[in-house]
């Protein structure tokens, strides 16, 4: 099992939903961990609650990735609390789904803006934070809908894609400093992302799956604190399914 003790990860999005999962893993292995969220604070307080064994190792914070402004206040006040900042998970997303001639404006644009835009934010500051130490690691939580394009989610799809396109480039940028940045592609996950699929959906997506299953929380955790690792140190630009063979 990986070790994080004494290190500071971030994970947006991180009360809920696969968010959670990584969330209570990187606690386990010994972080202190910043959680933020933008939505429910009743189920964000439950979420502490449940962790109170932590203590102040668990931080809840609660801002808008998709604005800059927020973004940038909740940075400078991390850094008024953390020496600094070895672990960004950019988790945090939405979905709006839609067919595309029924897709309006704003469906399409609060995918972009939480999803893709949410992710160049935190990235963006996240990586000044870490060269300050010439250390980091940075976790995009993408999907294999980035690749493979479901129908009733393009928005969705170009926001996954939009990730994986970004981390590209970030990675060439931030190599030198000792910061990587990677992506993990979750397939279908038991989350109350996909709880609202009609029942005939869910067994159709099951049925594309080589395992016949949904994959499980703790299956996606276990890749972002490998990607978050200090061992994963000669690995930045890459993609990794969590998709149980689902992958065309």
């Amino acid at each position: 099992m990986y070790q994080f003790n004494g290190q500071h990860v971030i994970v947006t999005g991180g009360t809920r939903g696969i968010g959670g999962g990584i969330t209570e893993a990187f606690l386990k292995a010994g972080a202190t961990v910043v959680a933020t969220y933008s939505g429910n604070d009743e189920a964000a307080r439950n979420f502490k609650e449940k962790h109170a064994l932590y203590g102040d190792k668990l931080v809840l914070k609660k801002f808008n990735v998709a604005n800059s402004g927020e973004v940038e206040n909740f940075f400078k006040e991390y850094e008024t609390l953390f020496p600094s900042l070895e672990v960004l998970v950019n988790n945090a997303g939405i979905r709006r789904d839609n067919i595309i001639a029924s897709m309006n404006e704003s469906e399409w644009d609060n995918v972009l803006d939480t999803n893709l835009k949410g992710t160049y934010n935190m990235t963006r500051f996240g990586v000044l934070a870490m060269m300050k130490n010439r250390y980091g690691r940075i976790v995009n939580m993408s999907s294999v809908g980035g690749k493979l394009g479901l129908q009733g989610q393009a928005n969705y799809a170009a926001s996954k894609a939009g990730q994986i396109a970004l981390s590209l480039s970030v990675s060439k940028e931030v190599a030198k400093r000792n910061i990587t940045i990677n992506n993990v592609c979750p397939g279908f996950i038991e989350t109350e992302l996909i709880a609202d699929l009609p029942e005939d959906q869910v067994k159709e997506y099951k049925s594309q799956v080589p395992m016949k299953r949904f994959g499980k929380v703790e299956e996606v955790a276990h890749a972002v604190l490998f990607f978050a690792s200090r061992e994963a140190s000669y690995i930045t630009g890459t993609n990794l399914d969590i998709a149980g063979g689902l992958n065309a």
